[in-house]
């Protein structure tokens, strides 16, 4: 039996409520990784939930 990757268990443990559904595993960040060092966290254009007040854009 192989080893499930971080991202296989990460969907497993999203979808395994009752009411849970695909959508609940779709990614919330994307991370893009630099040549030079840096590295860029965005929240997910897709993401239900966004950090922030809602009331303001």
């Amino acid at each position: 039996m192989s080893e499930k990757s971080f991202d296989e268990k990460r969907h497993d443990q999203l979808t395994t409520a009752p009411k849970a559904s695909e959508a609940d595993a779709a990614p919330r960040v994307t991370v893009e990784e630099t040549d030079d060092g840096p590295t860029r966290i965005d929240i997910a254009d897709t993401a239900a939930v966004r950090p922030g007040k809602p009331t303001s854009e």
